[in-house]
């Protein structure tokens, strides 16, 4: 990804993932990152950040989104995953994942 905002590294939470972008008058696919992070010293909040390689995406100008969430947020947010993901492997018959 050129022009890249986020920071990625080792410590990365997915460092390449398939994304869209969708817009009013737009839909693009590019890779993208996804970080899951907390500040280093006295950690009060979770920073979920996504951002998509923009180079293929004309309508979208480069960025990152970010959400703060609260411990619990986050939590629901890791159970919603979860969920969704044992559904999927359900699906798939594939109960051990990749």
């Amino acid at each position: 990804m050129s022009d890249r905002l986020l920071r990625v590294n080792a410590y990365t939470t997915l460092d390449f993932v398939d994304a869209r972008a969708r817009g009013h008058d737009f839909e693009a696919d590019a890779p993208g990152v996804v970080n899951v992070t907390a500040p280093r010293e006295d950690p009060d909040h979770v920073d979920l950040q996504i951002e998509l390689d923009d180079t293929g995406i004309d309508d979208l100008p480069a960025h990152a989104d970010e959400v703060t969430l609260s411990p619990a947020q986050a939590r629901t947010l890791a159970e919603a995953l979860e969920s969704a993901a044992a559904r999927v492997e359900a699906a798939k018959g594939d109960a051990d994942g990749e």
